[in-house]
Parts: C-alpha cells; sequence; structure tokens
C-alpha cells in the first residue's frame, strides 16, 4: 500500500506545549499538516509551538483542556475538528508523570495517574472515532517502555500506562478497519523536571545506544505509524536498546 499523504490534513496533539509533545507537533507540521497544539496552563509555550509548526511549514492553533475532566477531554475534540475543518490525526500525548514509593501510594496518587494517564485517552479516541473514521484516519497514543520494564516507585503511572497500551491494541480492533491505532513507547528521551541528574547519567550508560535519545526520535516513530496504512494495533519502542538490558 502506499503511504498516507499527510500534507494538507489535520491533527491533534495533546500536551504539546513543550518537550516531546512540541516535538511532535512541529514534525507534523513540516509533513504539511494543520495542528491543533493542546495545552492546559501553558499557554505562552502553546503560542511558542505554534510559530515552530508554522516555521515548519504547517498551520497550527492552540486550544487549552483540562483532560483529566472527560467532558473537557471531549470537548476538546470537538474544538479542534472545528478550528482544523475536521481531524485525520490524533496524538494523545499529554501525561502525568510522578515518583512515589508504594508505600506513599494513595487514592489521590492512583487517580490522578490514571485519570491522565488511561481515562482521558479513552474519552479521547472515543470522542475522535466517528471523525478519524470518516477520514479514514489513525490514533497514536503514547505510552511509555515502563509498560514492557517496570519503573519502581511508580506503581500507579506504570500501570496506567500498562492500560494505555491494551486501550490501544483492543482501540485497534474495535475500530477496524476504518481507524488504525498504534503507539510509541519512548524510554529515556527526556529527564523529567526535577529528576536527579546522577541517576539520569546512571540510566544513560545502560542503554545500548545511550546515553539518552531525543524528543525528535519519539516524533519520527509518530510520522511513520500516521503514514503506514497497514499497520495498527502496534507499539514502536523508542528506548535505545534499554529493553534488551
Amino acid at each position: 500500500m502506499a503511504a498516507v499523504e499527510l500534507r494538507g490534513r489535520s491533527a491533534l496533539v495533546t500536551g504539546a506545549a513543550k518537550r516531546v509533545g512540541r516535538a511532535i507537533a512541529v514534525a507534523l507540521g513540516g509533513a504539511g499538516m494543520r495542528v491543533a497544539v493542546h495545552y492546559k496552563d501553558s499557554a505562552n509555550d502553546a503560542a511558542e509551538t505554534c510559530r515552530r509548526v508554522a516555521a515548519a511549514g504547517g498551520r497550527a492553533v492552540a486550544l487549552s483542556a483540562d483532560l483529566r475532566d472527560r467532558a473537557a477531554a471531549r470537548k476538546l475534540v470537538d474544538d479542534a475538528e472545528g478550528a482544523l475543518g475536521g481531524l485525520d490525526l490524533l496524538v494523545g500525548n499529554a501525561a502525568g508523570y510522578e515518583r512515589r514509593a508504594f508505600s506513599d501510594v494513595d487514592d489521590a496518587a492512583w487517580d490522578r495517574m490514571v485519570e491522565l494517564n488511561l481515562s482521558a485517552q479513552f474519552a479521547l479516541a472515543s470522542r475522535a472515532a466517528p471523525c478519524l473514521a470518516r477520514a479514514k484516519g489513525s490514533i497514536v497514543f503514547v505510552t511509555c517502555a515502563s509498560a514492557t520494564a517496570p519503573y519502581a516507585n511508580h506503581l500507579p503511572y506504570v500501570v496506567a500506562k500498562g492500560g494505555l497500551r491494551q486501550l490501544m491494541r483492543t482501540l485497534a480492533l474495535e475500530l477496524a478497519p476504518d481507524v488504525r491505532v498504534n503507539a510509541v513507547a519512548p524510554g529515556m528521551v527526556l529527564s523529567p523536571d526535577g529528576f536527579d541528574a546522577a541517576l539520569a547519567e546512571r540510566i544513560g550508560k545502560r542503554i545500548p545506544l545511550g546515553p539518552i535519545g531525543s524528543p525528535e526520535d519519539v516524533a519520527d516513530a509518530v510520522l511513520f505509524l500516521a503514514r503506514s496504512p497497514f499497520i495498527t494495533g502496534h507499539e514502536i519502542l523508542v528506548d535505545g536498546g534499554r529493553n534488551l538490558t
């Protein structure tokens, strides 16, 4: 099958104000797409992402929503469809990340990770599915390498990301043949805010292709899946081979 032409099509990228989400939005702009740049509070960063998308050759609009509110997540999809004139691609990138010892995991910590990393993703995908089906479009979730090799002291996060991988696989069955659903699972491509530098260095030494990757590595994988008409239900690990060690 011929690769899917992205030029002139539209995408919603959640959590696109900075970091990996920004790299994905800019890469899609470079492919000639119209991009809805979602953010929660980082309006200035989202505006900068829009400028970079335009500089790369695309068009962008910034849209705000708190995705922990599933009604707001569904409205975000509606707003993106309206602003872009349709929707061909949903990239579920927005995520919460917390380092927390098992003994400190309480209901609130569990809910924070599951609401954003899993429940919101279902709300977005279910709302976008009819429009994506009409466009023969696709969904790409950003999961995590920890769903393959769990991290200690991150239990709610790891479980939510593992659930997201299974959501991807199940939606791939439910929405075929009209909508393809895949995932990209980053490893260490950016240290989380406040991450211990010495720990990051030790992790980097255990990565066969290390020390660490880049947000652009994740964006490249998203582009590949968005363009691939005969791949669904698949997760690409972008971890430099860390899962092997």
